[in-house]
């Protein structure tokens, strides 16, 4: 959990507004549907399948558990309609600079275009990376969200790497069957 976070904290968005919070395994059911609601997320295996509820609560609450983690989510009138995992990470590279990592973002699909992923995103950068030390902030998207490269551009992010995955097969590691 990263503590020196200001949570919660409101957000607005064009067509209204929301409640930025951390996660708590009560949350975990509106999350994995978060993540299946996503074609791209879908086609990976998060499908919200009831069998792999015990995976995707194990997962929360190791990044609960992490001082250098968290997962937050955003509400509206009381549900939850969007989710984003932050990781700080410490590195020798930048001057021994601190990155903060923004992972599996998603907002819900009759939200997308509503400014809601840019509130989101404006927190990140504005908010939480100060309140961190982070120097940088930085964020991989799958080479088909197209979409999102757009949105991410707009925002002021850079396309400057091209990131790599090598899928483990363990049956320890859910889902790393698929390269």
């Amino acid at each position: 959990m990263l503590d020196p976070l200001a949570l919660p904290h409101p957000l607005s968005f064009r067509t209204g507004d929301a409640v930025l919070r951390r996660a708590t395994e009560a949350d975990a059911d509106a999350i994995i549907a978060l993540l299946a609601d996503d074609p791209v997320s879908a086609a990976r295996g998060d499908q919200a399948k009831p069998e792999d509820r015990g995976l995707y609560t194990s997962g929360l609450r190791a990044i609960l558990a992490s001082p250098e983690n968290d997962l937050l989510v955003a509400e509206v009138d009381e549900a939850i309609v969007a989710t984003f995992q932050l990781t700080l990470i410490p590195g020798m590279a930048r001057r021994g600079a601190l990155r903060l990592l923004v992972e599996a973002v998603r907002v819900r699909s009759d939200l997308r275009s509503a400014g809601l992923g840019s509130a989101l995103m404006r927190w990140v950068t504005d908010s939480a990376a100060p309140a961190l030390d982070a120097a940088l902030v930085q964020l991989t998207s799958d080479a088909a969200r197209v979409d999102a490269h757009r949105f991410y551009e707009r925002l002021g992010f850079i396309g400057s790497h091209r990131g790599f995955k090598y899928a483990v097969a363990s049956p320890s590691t859910p889902g790393a069957t698929s390269r």
